[in-house]
């Protein structure tokens, strides 16, 4: 796959990207270039490969799943300009 002059122009005016003609020509090339590499990519054999998230194996932080209120109401509301009961008091906007 490559893109051409018209088609760099095309996505900088769609991501309202001023592009000069020289400046698209310098894209045009740099574009086609990735997008070679990316072409090489995907001629890689990754049959028996598991996917991973990083190079060294890991495995997550498990905590115990427990259903708690939180029991921080009053924490939650003390920099509210206005509470009452542990609830926010807001001004009314529908009449």
């Amino acid at each position: 796959m490559s893109v051409d002059l018209a088609t760099v122009k095309r996505v900088a005016r769609l991501a309202r990207i001023a592009v000069s003609d020289q400046e698209a020509e310098r894209m045009t090339s740099e574009i086609n270039g990735i997008l070679g590499f990316v072409e090489q990519l995907s001629e890689v054999n990754v049959d028996g490969v598991e996917p991973m998230t990083s190079v060294m194996p890991m495995t997550m932080k498990k905590r115990e799943d427990v259903v708690a209120d939180g029991d921080k109401a009053a924490d939650i509301v003390a920099n509210a300009p206005n509470s009452d009961r542990n609830f926010f008091v807001v001004p009314k906007v529908v009449e």
